[in-house]
């Protein structure tokens, strides 16, 4: 349990990336005072909890009533995580982790971001959605798995608001650079993650055979 417990932890802290949403919470809560760009980010982070513990349950469910297979999904979360893993290790913003310019240029005319994009798509976006239905999806049913992979996932929302809430401070502090390079790092492992869903899933599938 613990291998998948460290699995889960990384695959949402990657594609969550608390450190990369600073600055663009940053750059999107600028004409606000401190006490509005808080309620954004207490209320923006509920939101994405909401939207992800949904999926966490639900995910699975929608999944069969649609006819994919978990195997199927398997390799389809391990392609679209790998994209992220290669936009991160490269240092390319692309709309799987993060707001398109589209849909930046669109919340820069909105009074309130918290429901857009900031809880959808920047903190429940396609990565995050994927890395926890496939994490829940490999608990095989264990309730006590279940409640202890989504402690994680609000550990993990716990991260992302203390950042938030302290995203001005942390930008000065780590800069551009600092920042590339911790996501960097986290992209590498995230990389060798999604190819070990897409393994699985061939498995799950009966593709290729276990070794």
């Amino acid at each position: 349990m613990t291998d998948l417990l460290l699995a889960t932890a990384i695959s949402l802290l990657v594609t969550i990336d608390p450190l990369g949403l600073g600055p663009v919470f940053v750059g999107m809560t600028a004409g606000m005072d401190e006490a509005q760009r808080r309620r954004t980010a207490v209320k923006g982070t509920i939101i994405g909890a909401l939207i992800l513990v949904f999926f966490a349950f639900l995910g699975e469910a929608l999944l069969r009533a649609l006819g994919i297979s978990f195997g199927a999904f398997r390799i389809a979360g391990g392609i679209l995580l790998l994209l992220v893993a290669i936009d991160m290790v490269f240092a390319r913003e692309s709309g799987a982790r993060t707001a398109t310019e589209d849909e930046k240029r669109e919340a820069e005319g909105q009074d309130d971001i918290s429901v857009f994009p900031l809880a959808i798509p920047l903190i429940a976006g396609p990565g995050a959605m994927t890395a926890i239905v496939l994490a829940m999806g490999q608990s095989h049913g264990d309730p006590a798995v279940q409640a202890v992979i989504v402690a994680v996932l609000l550990g993990v929302l716990a991260v992302t608001l203390l950042v938030l809430l302290f995203a001005a401070s942390l930008t000065r502090l780590l800069g551009v650079t600092g920042t590339n390079v911790v996501n960097r790092v986290l992209g590498i492992l995230l990389t060798a993650l999604a190819c070990q869903f897409v393994l699985d899933g061939l498995v799950a599938s009966g593709v290729v055979r276990a070794g």
